[in-house]
């Protein structure tokens, strides 16, 4: 059976009530649903991960964490995540507005956290298997940047098949016929940063065991 301390029930039991909360009167329910079949593979696989080999909790949380803005962006088909409001009413601010943005950037934050989420958890779990900190961060970031084009290959076999329209919504383009290669850099560029912040970490950690072994 999968291992599920408390912390991670009761991360995932908030997680599951975010999903059930995006559900509530679905604006576009069968776009959603198709953005949720991934969701379904990520939980999936993250049982599978958590039966075989378990997750420390921070990388379980990272990976929560991205399947949770995932989710909320998928109520909204990605294009229409309305920030600008969320910001507007907290803070007095719209943030399109602020940085002179003219789409919907919600999507580049995915991408990015993408990156910056599942980075370090390749990095922790490759340093588990034995890897060296540099050839762990090197293939971190590697199979981040190749799932990444992976997905977007994904996308263009969706707009190959699924009528305009309903391509457009699933895809979120908005237009942007460098869309695919952003996305790639921000999940690239998300997962250089935190892989470097680990490598970093994993170094002075190194440094710290040697400097208390050593004698005198």
């Amino acid at each position: 059976m999968p291992t599920f301390p408390p912390a991670y029930r009761w991360t995932l039991g908030v997680f599951l009530i975010v999903v059930a909360a995006t559900w509530w009167r679905p604006l576009y329910p069968a776009e959603q649903a198709l953005h949720h079949s991934l969701t379904v593979l990520g939980l999936v696989a993250l049982v599978l991960v958590q039966r075989r080999r378990p997750l420390p909790y921070p990388s379980f949380l990272l990976i929560v964490i991205f399947l949770v803005l995932h989710s909320v962006a998928a109520r909204w088909i990605y294009s229409f995540v309305p920030y600008d409001d969320w910001t507007d009413s907290l803070l007095g601010v719209r943030l399109n507005e602020l940085f002179g943005w003219r789409r919907n950037n919600f999507d580049r934050l995915v991408h990015l956290s993408y990156g910056l989420c599942f980075g370090p958890v390749l990095f922790a779990r490759l340093r588990e298997s034995g890897r060296g900190i540099r050839s762990a961060a090197l293939t971190s970031v590697e199979v981040v940047l190749s799932t990444s084009a992976a997905y977007e290959l994904f996308e263009w076999a969706v707009a190959l098949t699924l009528a305009p329209g309903a391509a457009e919504a699933y895809n979120g383009q908005q237009g942007d016929m460098w869309d695919a290669h952003k996305d790639m850099a921000l999940a690239t560029c998300g997962a250089v940063v935190a892989v470097a912040a680990a490598a970093a970490v994993a170094y002075r950690r190194i440094g710290s065991i040697a400097a208390q072994s050593s004698p005198g």
